[in-house]
Formats: C-alpha cells, structure tokens, sequence
C-alpha cells in the first residue's frame, strides 16, 4: 500500500496519514523516531490495554483481588499508562488480503487490509493477564452520488491468553483529525450522534450515571471556533450499559461524527459499533515544530474515540462492557469515511 493515501506504523499501530484531495487530515509526525519524544497527544495511537481515565489508577476488583496501575493523569490512570499500547511497538503491517467492512457499504475500489499484532505480557503497566491483540485496517473507496469517497476500517480484537482469570480491555484509536489545512480546527461544522454524555469530577471520572450536555446542543450542527466549545466529555449512544457485550463487532454500525469545513470542502464521517465515544477539541495539544513541521498548539485537531463508558472496570453496572475473561474475545469496529467536493 506504498501509494495509498493511508499509513500506519509499527510504533502504536499508529495511523500516521489519512489523505483526502491531497490533504492528510490527521495530525502526526514525519518520522516514527520523532513520536517517542513529541506525541504526548497520543497523535493517531492504538489505546489500550484501556481507553480513557481509570479512577485512581486502581482496579477495585478483579481475579477477587485489587490492583494498582500508573498515575499518569492526576491521580487516575489514563490510556493504558506511562507506556501504553499506543507506546509499544507492534508485529506488522502483515498484509491479510482484500476485505470487505461489514455495514460500511461495498467498496467500489481497494479493501487491502494489513494486520498489527502485540503480545502485552502479564503486569504489563499494572494490568493483569497475557493478552494477544490485534488491529486490521481496511482501506477502499466508494463511488457514492459522484463522490470520491475513502473509507478506513478498523478492527480490534484482544484475547486473554495467561496469567489471570479476567482482565479489562477498552481500545480505539486516538487521531486528531483537522479538516481545514491550517493551524486550528476553527470554522469546522461537527454534529455528534447525541446529546447524552457521563458527567465527570475535575479529574475526568464519572460521578454517577448519565445526563443531557448541556454546553452546545451536540445533536445538531455547531461549529467550532477559536477556543469555544471547549469539550472532552464521555458521550452515550447505547444507554444500556449493562447489556454492552464485550465482543460488539456483531452490532450493526453507528454514525458517531458528521464533520464538515466550508473552506476546504473536506467531509468526514465516523462510524463505530461501540456504545460510547470521547468528543475532545484539543485544548492541551503543545507540539514544537518537528522536521519542518510547523507547532501544533491548542485546538490543532479534533479527537472522536469510540470506546466503552470511561472507567467502566470501576462501576458495577458498566464493568462488563470491559470485562474479559478467559475463553472469550474482546472486539470492536470503527469506520472513518472522508471525502472532498
């Protein structure tokens, strides 16, 4: 896939490049050497063993017992930790031939798919169990109404091989993306698929159940501007938390995202099986310039993470949806469509 408009790197299984009408619409670095150092924003990252904050970087209870992981956000845990699977180094892009995307559409064009696989050793960042995980990424187009349209599948699946009886598993992907060509996400028209979300405490954790966003209404279309709305809220889709299975892959597709900028006329939407997503606007990014690349600062891209509910291994009626025990699979799907006038 040397001329696709996609690239991944073996680094975090990171999506590194997202071209659409000459444009790559992800934020990321030229070099995978230049991550290590730079990409605190977890730019384009596969997040796991658990997306998002963990509440006290503490396990409460699991294999009857309690464990404790890295403070890397506050008091809490977030992202799977200091080196998360976003900061390991993957097997692969192993080629796996053409595939369709189920629920996506057919492809007109493509569907080559490359495989990423990690072995996260029992303990690793406080987690227990041996788990094998593994990332697929479809790349194909669609010719829909006379548009051009990319689409990037992606596919999650984790095992738990050794070492422990359960384990906890929440990946996505973290990419920023930004749609206007410049050095901020200004003027971008987004519409979320709801206006439920979890509240949180200071830190990010959930202060029980769910309630209606009341800072814009995200439903419908708002349009971001230079520094308002400020988001990074835990948004629901499927509010029945307790019956989210922890393999979702089978669940039909969901439109998370519709996102639009009348300047550079890029479209993007995103689509996932998952029952929450994370909407963040990118108000901590801080990234010097890099090999050229000029300095991200401050609303430089939007994140959308579909993922199960933040801190879910904590809370009674959301722990299943991150619960995996031994003879089951952990899976997900996300989806990303993008186009140009």
């Amino acid at each position: 896939m040397a001329d696709a408009p996609v690239s991944f790197l073996p680094l975090g299984a990171i999506i590194q490049e997202l071209k659409v009408g000459g444009l790559n619409i992800v934020q990321g670095f030229p070099e995978q050497s230049h991550y290590p150092q730079y990409n605190d924003p977890f730019f384009g990252e596969t997040i796991g063993r658990v997306a998002n904050r963990i509440g006290g970087a503490k396990l409460n209870s699991l294999n009857g017992k309690t464990y404790s992981l890295a403070t890397n956000n506050g008091p809490n845990n977030l992202h799977g930790g200091v080196v998360g699977w976003g900061k390991q180094i993957w097997k692969g892009p192993t080629p796996v031939g053409v595939r369709a995307i189920p629920g996506a559409g057919e492809l007109t064009d493509g569907g080559e798919s490359v495989k990423f696989t990690l072995t996260s050793p029992d303990g690793d960042e406080g987690f227990p169990g041996t788990v094998e995980a593994s990332v697929v990424y479809t790349v194909g187009k669609q010719g829909q109404d006379g548009k051009d349209v990319l689409v990037l599948g992606i596919e999650y699946e984790a095992e738990l091989v050794d070492g422990a009886e359960e384990t906890v598993i929440n990946m996505t992907n973290h990419s920023y993306f930004n749609l206007t060509g410049g050095p901020s996400i200004e003027g971008t028209d987004i519409t979320l698929a709801t206006d439920t979300y979890i509240p949180v405490d200071d830190g990010g954790i959930p202060t029980g159940g769910l309630g209606k966003f009341a800072k814009v209404q995200t439903s419908k279309k708002f349009t971001l501007g230079a520094v308002e709305p400020d988001i990074d809220d835990c948004f629901v889709i499927d509010e029945a938390a307790s019956s989210v299975p922890i393999d979702t892959r089978s669940s039909p597709l969901r439109k998370n995202l519709t996102a639009y900028h009348p300047e550079s006329k890029i479209h993007l939407e995103v689509y996932s099986t998952e029952p929450a997503f994370q909407f963040y606007t990118g108000k901590y990014i801080d990234v010097p310039e890099v090999a050229g690349v000029p300095a991200r600062r401050a609303r430089s891209g939007f994140c959308l993470e579909p993922s199960r509910y933040v801190n879910a291994p904590n809370v009674d009626e959301w722990k299943g949806q991150t619960l995996l025990k031994k003879g089951e699979k952990y899976g997900c799907r996300i989806v990303y469509k993008a186009w140009k006038e």
